[in-house]
């Protein structure tokens, strides 16, 4: 029987972790206190460990460190309520074997501790890189995975391409894939493929000599070799034509590259990861796209989600975005109204992250006060939630009843989310759980 540690200063989360890991026959070693946890690796006997992040006494990943240092094949595995991107990056360069976030979600546990312990033992570690936060926000799951796909594929040489609809934060991840890269240090170049022409897209990648056109007074040595030793990024990169498709190939493939108007081909030593919202498949299926090229691109995919599927994540994001605004525009605005952020959590973001920032900015470039009401807001956005209010208040309730029927109604409303419901309330987390519990709602909006 394997035999799992789990360390938390939380006792309630070490129970529950407990109960789960033993109803799938494992044995668990459970300690709020990082020092005895040591002790007990040290006896022999572990086959895996789940650590908190954040606890007073040691964090979970100084904890990991000494561990390593008294049972060095030991998979480790970080659990938190404050996943980000630098944190993900430093938990698996430190040697972490998967990082998951809190609230748990039981089955992804499960499913990471039985993958865990059913690989062999030797392939439990992971390559090193950087550790430095990327401006990625998010906690939900889908962030999570995307952290630590970065983590993963920064270190190799590897293309990667990324894929996600417009304004989903592509050239943050690929900037983030290059920082935590040992390209870290040189050149990034960022090139958007839809903003020149053909020909002059052509010139600008690959450089061209004196007199190759007309305005061509000299040589121009191109970006790729701008970026030799570095990153390229090649932004909507299905919007190229049949010939630079071709001679991108030969780049890939051959990793040199000739001038416009040349004869002699050039060495460079350059990371491409590419980025499009097109769908690659169907245009190779359509003739569009070389197969050959997207194969050679896609040798590590990641997909961004979009806003409208990480909808937990909006509240941090909207707080550091009007952080930011505010320093950008030299305003005092700290926050946002209940109101707005309901307001926010419930749009499409049609645009994802970009268009959120875009809002933002412009509100709190025009705000009166320090914080967002619904009247700095874009006109377009200053809807009204549905009507409810005659049905709650038909029968003349007490202010404790209405109170009851709005927290179910807004639970009901956001499919049983809790997150959700309390950004719309104005409450955090754990105390509209506590309210949960005193009034008799269960978290699918029903009674209990």
């Amino acid at each position: 029987m394997a035999r799992v540690l789990v360390v938390d200063d939380d006792a309630v989360s070490c129970q529950l972790l407990t109960e789960v890991l033993e109803h799938d026959g494992l044995q668990v070693v459970a300690e709020t206190d990082p020092t005895r946890a040591l002790a007990g690796v040290q006896r022999g006997g572990i086959d895996l460990a789940i650590l908190d992040l954040r606890m007073p006494q040691v964090s979970g990943l100084a904890l990991m460190r000494q561990l390593r240092e008294v049972a060095p094949d030991l998979p480790t595995v970080i659990m938190t309520a404050f996943g980000s991107m630098d944190t993900a990056v430093e938990a698996i360069s430190s040697g972490a074997v998967d990082y998951v976030s809190k609230p748990m979600n039981v089955e992804e546990i499960r499913a990471v501790v039985q993958r865990i312990l059913e690989r062999p033992r030797a392939s439990a570690t992971t390559e090193p890189s950087g550790a430095e936060a990327d401006g990625l926000i998010g906690r939900t799951p889908a962030m999570i995975a995307v952290y630590k796909t970065i983590a993963r594929v920064a270190p190799a040489r590897s293309t990667v391409l990324i894929l996600g609809e417009s304004g989903t934060g592509k050239e943050l991840v690929a900037r983030a894939i290059h920082r935590h890269s040992p390209r870290g240090e040189r050149p990034f170049v960022a090139v958007d493929c839809t903003a020149l022409t053909e020909t002059l897209l052509e010139s600008e990648l690959f450089g061209h000599v004196r007199g190759a056109f007309t305005g061509a007074i000299h040589d121009g040595p191109g970006l790729f070799a701008e970026a030799d030793g570095g990153t390229v990024f090649l932004d909507e990169i299905g919007e190229i034509g049949a010939p630079l498709q071709s001679k991108l190939l030969r780049v890939l493939q051959e990793h040199q590259v000739r001038p416009v108007g040349g004869t002699q081909w050039r060495s460079v030593d350059v990371r491409v990861v590419a980025a499009t919202n097109r769908d690659l498949a169907a245009a190779v299926h359509a003739g569009h796209f070389r197969e050959d090229l997207y194969y050679r691109l896609k040798v590590v995919t990641l997909q961004l989600p979009p806003l409208r599927e990480r909808r937990d994540d909006i509240p941090v994001l909207v707080q550091h975005l009007v952080q930011r605004a505010a320093l950008q525009c030299s305003k005092t605005v700290t926050g946002v109204s209940d109101a707005v952020m309901a307001q926010l959590c419930n749009a499409d973001w049609p645009g994802n992250v970009r268009e959120l920032a875009h809002v933002l900015e412009r509100s709190v470039a025009l705000a009166q006060g320090g914080i967002l009401d619904v009247a700095d807001l874009p006109a377009d956005m200053r809807f009204s939630p549905p009507e409810v209010v005659g049905d709650l208040l038909t029968d003349s309730p007490t202010l404790e009843e209405l109170k009851q029927r709005y927290i179910r109604h807004i639970l009901h409303q956001q499919g049983g989310n809790v997150s959700r419901a309390a950004a719309i309330l104005g409450l955090e987390r754990r105390s509209l759980y506590r309210m949960l519990q005193r009034y008799g709602i269960d978290h699918r909006g029903g009674e209990s």
